[in-house]
């Protein structure tokens, strides 16, 4: 894929969390590594009052929107009873048709979904507001027990945090996983955690445990060119099967096996994104065994080939 900077425009609405809205800024910041540049708007240039006490001095107005491949709507606060402007609804939904992805980090979501381009489709916000969303949008499928939601052109995510697994998942779809790994490094953030990883579990997994299976994960990505099956993991774990299967799915929105065979294609991708290794010897440096098993997997799970996946992502 061509390394041309990829155009973000990051919108700056009124009441605009700060998280949220350095979130975008930091993950695709301008600099040499990273073929993004970020520029900054409001519905006007000038000051806009953000929430938590701060405020934001923005150079650009919705022109922003007119170079811009994606923009992101950080969210802002008393969305539920707070309308965006009209100019803001109108000029996304003209980026929109001229083909500009849009994604929204939080209750951002309510700006994005005044525009109606997210009717018919899934989305999600904070946990707090996926009530309210619904209410006020009855034709969107609002999903509470998710990271984000990725609809192609539109997209959606949780509360804070979630916004940097959408992000990560942005890169990793524009660039592969490499890029995608670099960043969460640069980030110290996890590499990749599962949209469908529930954004709020009421009975959380007891923080030894979690610490532990955090370990065992670290010890699967060592050892993925091995046998790992849920008994190894478990034992690893110092935990009953059954347990390590069932707390695993909290933790990360995947079976233990699944998120085995998951870290197994990500570590291809890796491989096939920066070596000249040939199919067969990056199957059996994942643990996949033969060419024929990681080509299956890889259409089943990326629907592609190895090869396709190395022409279009290899730098």
């Amino acid at each position: 894929m061509s390394r041309k900077n990829h155009h973000i425009a990051v919108l700056v609405l009124e009441g605009a969390k700060p998280l949220d809205v350095g979130i975008p800024a930091q993950v695709f910041s301008n600099r040499p590594s990273m073929p993004y540049e970020v520029r900054v708007c409001g519905a006007a240039p000038g000051l806009v009052t953000g929430g938590d006490g701060l405020s934001y001095h923005v150079a650009e107005g919705l022109e922003a929107f007119e170079h811009a491949d994606t923009i992101f709507i950080p969210g802002y606060r008393d969305p539920a009873t707070t309308e965006p402007p009209a100019a803001v609804v109108g000029a996304l939904m003209a980026a929109h048709e001229r083909g500009t992805r849009l994604a929204a980090i939080s209750t951002g979501a309510f700006a994005l979904a005044a525009t109606g381009l997210l009717d018919g489709k899934r989305a999600t916000t904070h946990w707090h507001y996926t009530k309210a969303l619904a209410e006020r949008h009855p034709l969107m499928l609002v999903d509470e027990n998710v990271l984000f939601v990725d609809e192609g052109d539109v997209l959606t995510s949780a509360g804070a945090a979630s916004g940097i697994d959408l992000c990560l998942h942005l890169v990793r779809r524009d660039h592969g996983v490499g890029l995608s790994n670099h960043v969460a490094r640069r980030l110290v953030a996890a590499p990749y955690r599962s949209g469908g990883q529930a954004q709020y579990v009421p009975r959380s997994v007891p923080e030894p445990l979690g610490d532990l299976f955090a370990s065992t994960r670290e010890w699967a990505l060592a050892h993925l060119a091995e046998a790992l099956t849920l008994e190894a993991l478990a034992r690893n774990a110092g935990v009953s099967a059954r347990t390590f299967s069932r707390r695993f799915v909290e933790d990360t929105g995947y079976t233990p096996m699944q998120w085995v065979l998951r870290a197994r294609v990500d570590l291809a991708r890796e491989l096939l994104e920066r070596t000249d290794l040939g199919v067969e010897q990056i199957a059996d440096r994942v643990g996949l065994g033969t060419g024929a098993n990681l080509r299956l997997h890889f259409h089943r799970i990326l629907g592609t080939s190895p090869t396709e996946y190395r022409h279009t992502f290899s730098a």
